[in-house]
């Protein structure tokens, strides 16, 4: 609600500039009481966590994905690079570099990004690149491989994914969670956490990088927003969510899942 008065505010704002309505005439201004922003702590999940949805989408049996057979890459891809749903979601194959190990975000034909500082490359990290080669490696067997690096797969000409929800349900109720409970903006938060906890050049990672990771100008939303202090915190080079990490953590979990990949 704040995010439209706001949106509506400006447009009063221009339709003074151009006359459209008198000067110093704006409703939203007249508003004593305003929608407060939310200060509770936005969702995310610790890496362990993370790291059983992705096997959950990795296990899921083809017959269930209904139309969305990438959801694993392209879950991976939410967790591993941080990026906005659109910025994901409008990936272009040409976009993902295996010679430099970056991943450039960037406005093209498909989408626009959120701003001009959000242009930028992040690591392609090496669990992220051997699930992209592997699902590269696959659709140049199958003559599927167009521009986008996750194309609908509706019938037609290529496009974007449009709504993935379901099938990002399905990955969460086989990990665990609740139905509706995981978006992939926890994702975002997700890799912010576990980006935190790295290490650059054998020292912390500094908070201005993280923010230029993901396309911040600078690091309020970082301290404010998300960063986030896990209970699992291990300092390493890279930002990888692996089961075979976290045994003592998933323990049961992990069992019930690779149990039902089992029988299915």
């Amino acid at each position: 609600q704040r995010h439209y008065l706001h949106g509506l505010s400006n447009l009063y704002k221009r339709a003074q500039s151009e006359g459209v309505v008198p000067s110093g005439y704006n409703p939203v201004g007249s508003l004593l009481e305003k929608p407060q922003i939310s200060t509770a702590e936005a969702h995310w999940l610790e890496p362990h966590d993370v790291a059983l949805l992705l096997e959950a989408a990795r296990t899921l049996p083809p017959s269930t994905t209904r139309g969305l057979r990438c959801i694993y890459p392209l879950l991976a891809t939410f967790a591993l690079t941080g990026g906005r749903r659109a910025e994901v979601l409008g990936l272009r194959v040409d976009d993902i570099s295996f010679r430099h190990h970056l991943i450039h975000i960037r406005p093209n034909p498909w989408r626009r990004i959120k701003t001009a500082r959000s242009e930028r490359r992040v690591p392609l990290w090496p669990q992220l690149e051997e699930i992209l080669r592997a699902y590269l490696r696959d659709g140049e067997a199958g003559g599927g491989v167009g521009d986008l690096l996750f194309p609908s797969e509706t019938s037609g000409p290529e496009k974007m994914i449009c709504d993935f929800r379901k099938a990002l349900d399905r990955c969460a109720v086989r990990a665990g969670f609740e139905e509706g409970e995981i978006r992939s903006k926890a994702l975002r938060h997700s890799y912010t956490a576990a980006r935190l906890q790295t290490l650059d050049g054998g020292q912390p990672i500094a908070p201005w990088s993280v923010s230029r990771e993901l396309g911040h100008s600078g690091t309020s939303m970082i301290e404010k927003v998300y960063g986030h202090l896990g209970n699992v915190r291990t300092r390493r080079e890279v930002v990888e969510f692996l089961v075979d990490d976290y045994q003592k953590e998933l323990s049961e979990r992990l069992k019930k899942l690779r149990k039902m990949a089992t029988n299915q």
